[in-house]
């Protein structure tokens, strides 16, 4: 029901009701398309058949606190007339996890964000141009063998290693929705600037992304505003000096920055020199220092463009909503291969989006902002809807559950943000001081 009605206009759907209304809303094309592209498609009826593995690894990302036995029972994939209780043993539905791998899952997701992001972005555009944020993540995966020589992990001065194998992965999401648009996952040792290149393409035209100061680089930046014409802004980094080329106003200049030889030893094609337009203002009695591309001074007043980067927060506003509201505060994730540990990341991706998109439909029908929504009620609507709709229940009746729940949660409307932090960024506890544990795949 929940993607259905987002896609309904132009796709046709054949939907077994016994799986319920969440996942009898996903496009059975675009499920036979993802398994087929990815070479997992099978003639052969096996006893939990890839489409209803995925549906699995889905339900899995969903019901966070349900063991995979338990998920398996509320979907009802077990088949009619297969054994004296249609049940399927736990060994069973770990080999259908390990047969269907990540590749489904990562087109599936792929495939939804491009019909998704774009089009919720294009509808909260700031001055023309369609707001989105990037930064860097980590995944903390079981402490395996596979794990570690497959992902690696956080090394200190002293070669000790972190207690965890370690994922590295880069989000691309809307900014005023929170919507996904795409992400790309490694190893913990893959640079973040490398992560960020392989989702700039995935930027439309008459767009502006919002990143983190880590990410200032001539090598990452100038190819993103001269090669493929999107716009950028970011903090300044300490230290960092131009010359002042062109006065645009009190705190608004234009820099020219010199391009390093690192940069331009990587390459060639870089110029010696770039310039940026530099805006400077007050923020909690210090001077904070903002670049960007937006050379216009008289289209992007200065003001407006350094209020903006408050925006960027937003990704991290949904690293945390899947860290904490998703995976029930779980800091490791359940999967003890390499190739689970993808299949499960991009199946957390593509129900947060699914989440994120309910959201959306929420919020125009409260006439508030998508982000003044509370992720966490429209996460229990969700699995609600999921678990009551997952048994014999009568079509008809459907509809007005669902517009029973919808009407029910716009009382959980957010209030207004405040413009200031109440307290400080203190913590009341410390560091254990008990020894590390290390199993034998660590040490």
């Amino acid at each position: 029901m929940l993607l259905q009605e987002y896609l309904s206009d132009t796709h046709e759907f054949a939907s077994p009701e016994q799986w319920g209304v969440v996942q009898s809303s996903i496009p059975q094309q675009w499920i036979e398309q993802a398994l087929q592209m990815s070479g997992v498609a099978t003639l052969r009826k096996r006893r939990l058949p890839m489409e209803q593995a995925l549906w699995l690894v889905l339900g899995v990302a969903l019901l966070r606190d349900r063991s995979i036995v338990n998920v398996a029972e509320v979907l009802e994939l077990a088949l009619p007339g297969r054994g004296d209780d249609g049940g399927i043993s736990s060994s069973a539905l770990s080999q259908a996890r390990q047969r269907l791998g990540s590749e489904p899952l990562q087109w599936l997701f792929r495939h939804t964000a491009a019909h998704w992001a774009h089009q919720e972005a294009g509808r909260h555009r700031w001055q023309g141009l369609s707001l989105y944020a990037l930064d860097g993540v980590v995944w903390r995966t079981p402490d395996t063998t596979e794990n570690r020589q497959h992902f690696g992990c956080q090394r200190n001065h002293a070669e000790h290693q972190s207690p965890f194998p370690l994922v590295r992965m880069a989000c691309l999401v809307d900014a005023r929705v929170r919507l996904l648009v795409d992400a790309s996952l490694d190893a913990y040792d893959t640079s973040e600037y490398t992560l960020a290149e392989r989702l700039w393409p995935q930027l439309p035209a008459d767009s502006l992304v919002i990143v983190d100061k880590g990410f200032y680089s001539a090598g990452l930046l100038w190819p993103l505003q001269h090669r493929q014409g999107r716009q950028w802004l970011i903090p300044a980094r300490a230290g960092l000096k131009g010359d002042v080329v062109h006065t645009h106003g009190p705190g608004d200049v234009s820099l020219c920055m010199k391009v390093s030889p690192q940069a331009r030893k990587k390459d060639p094609e870089l110029p010696l020199t770039w310039e940026v337009r530099a805006i400077t203002r007050e923020l909690d009695g210090k001077p904070k220092t903002l670049f960007t591309s937006l050379a216009d001074a008289t289209r992007y007043k200065a003001d407006e463009v350094f209020a903006l980067y408050h925006e960027r927060w937003e990704i991290e506003l949904a690293y945390g909503e899947m860290k904490a509201d998703m995976l029930r505060q779980a800091m490791t994730l359940r999967s003890q291969h390499p190739q689970g540990v993808q299949q499960e990341l991009w199946a957390t991706l593509l129900m947060y989006n699914l989440i994120r998109l309910e959201i959306t439909r929420i919020a125009d029908q409260a006439k508030v902002e998508p982000c003044r929504i509370s992720f966490i009620t429209a996460l229990r609507y969700i699995v609600d809807e999921w678990l009551w709709s997952s048994g014999s229940r009568t079509p008809g009746a459907i509809p007005a559950k669902l517009k029973a729940m919808r009407q029910n949660i716009r009382r959980y409307v957010l209030p207004p943000r405040r413009s200031h932090r109440r307290y400080p960024r203190e913590v009341r506890m410390t560091k254990t001081h008990y020894p590390i544990k290390k199993n034998a795949a660590q040490a």
